[in-house]
């Protein structure tokens, strides 16, 4: 294997075969110049690429190794995690190829644990077919959070806005209850940190949304806001941490005073992410924040009405890629930055 310091090694869980996840990853590293930002390994089979690759039309030179030691600058790499065939049928949800979707993603979060590459970049699952008594998760993000040091956030960036998550895939009905100042405090602190060490943000400024339409209208439409959520933006204001709100989130998207901030904090997930796909989709990234380590996906699905037609766009993906380099190499730079250099003396 080449010394890591040449540049990044790049993992990549292949999802689930059936949608578009194959394609753009493809795709992405059609572009030979790509391999001088990163060096991707996909955690798959170098044999279902190649076939996937003649059915979507694609030219990227895929290069087969059976251990990452064997991992090569400047290539395509696609680690051999199996080498039985796997029968795909583009668009369906089948529970088998969910299983090799999860194979693959295990696979790329031991050798992220490893140390055996730099970032991750995790390509789309669909969360029912990825089910078993091995793998008990609503997602990656769940998973990276029990395997990964830290806690993790789920942080929708792009070039627009950033919105980060209080609570990500609860329930609606059980949002209220689980939305509690602690948890509150470490999501905002989590995203305060992120944004200065990921992100460059020197001094950052954060909105958080109300829980209830119009904040809860002094407690005709909810008390959470006058309970606890006033008192927690209170409290962490006298942190140091450059926070408003909460805001109506209505008013506050539709107002465009999203601008003002460096991220958005929103108590539950569609709060959040309606409106970051709604300006963002296709563009934007799933960052998971708070952890050790570097995850990011695109903001899409497995897409399974395009699946294997060769239409999919590969932007998010590619975003995902980018920022996945990108942090990577702020995280290290504020790391440096930020160690004393001087040893303490004994005298």
């Amino acid at each position: 294997m080449f010394k890591k310091g040449e540049n990044i090694i790049l993992g990549i869980s292949i999802g689930d075969m059936n949608g578009v996840g194959p394609e753009v990853i493809l795709k992405t590293f059609e572009d030979q110049r790509m391999m001088e930002l990163c060096t991707p390994v996909v955690f798959g089979n170098a044999k279902l690429l190649s076939f996937i690759k003649k059915i979507i039309n694609c030219t990227t030179n895929i290069h087969g190794i059976d251990s990452l030691d064997q991992i090569q600058k400047g290539k395509f790499n696609v680690l051999n995690l199996w080498k039985e065939g796997v029968n795909l049928d583009f668009g369906t949800l089948n529970d088998t190829v969910g299983q090799y979707a999860i194979k693959s993603f295990v696979a790329a979060t031991q050798a992220l644990k490893n140390n055996e590459i730099d970032a991750l970049v995790t390509a789309p699952i669909n969360k029912y077919n990825i089910q078993s008594d091995e793998f008990q998760f609503p997602g990656h993000t769940d998973y990276l959070d029990k395997e990964l040091d830290g806690n993790a956030l789920m942080f929708m960036i792009s070039e627009d806005i950033k919105v980060g998550l209080v609570t990500d895939h609860v329930p609606l009905q059980q949002v209220s209850k689980s939305l509690t100042p602690d948890l509150i405090k470490q999501k905002v602190r989590t995203i305060n940190k992120s944004l200065i060490q990921d992100f460059n943000v020197i001094k950052p400024r954060i909105a958080l949304l109300g829980l209830n339409p119009h904040s809860g209208d002094n407690g005709i439409i909810g008390n959470e806001e006058l309970n606890f959520i006033n008192n927690t933006v209170k409290e962490l204001f006298n942190e140091n941490i450059i926070i408003y709100g909460p805001y109506s989130a209505d008013a506050f998207f539709g107002s465009e005073q999203f601008k003002n901030f460096d991220a958005v904090v929103a108590c539950y997930h569609d709060q959040g992410l309606i409106p970051f796909k709604t300006l963002s989709f296709g563009n934007g990234v799933n960052y998971t924040a708070g952890l050790d380590k570097i995850r990011t996906s695109p903001d899409h699905g497995t897409a399974y009405d395009i699946a294997g037609k060769g239409t999919a766009d590969f932007t998010s993906f590619k975003n995902a890629v980018y920022a996945a380099i990108d942090i990577y190499n702020n995280k290290n730079e504020y790391l440096q930055s930020t160690a004393n250099p001087l040893k303490v003396s004994n005298v």
